[in-house]
């Protein structure tokens, strides 16, 4: 199955929450509650590069010494 046009070319914001986590949310979306955008507004799979570059260590903030 093929993506649609459409959804290949949705843009997506990363976001992350109080304990560092990262994830991308729909850009026409409001972000929600307990999540800010983390500066990079792209395609799905440019977000997610981003992320795997920036979050190197999985655990949560309040998990870390």
């Amino acid at each position: 199955m093929s993506l649609s046009s459409n959804q290949s070319e949705q843009m997506f914001e990363v976001v992350v929450n109080q304990e560092g986590q990262y994830s991308i949310w729909p850009a026409n979306k409001p972000v929600p509650d307990g999540w800010s955008k983390a500066g990079k507004h792209d395609g799905k799979e440019q977000c997610l590069e981003f992320i795997r570059e920036v979050w190197t260590d999985m655990r949560p903030l309040s998990l870390r010494a």
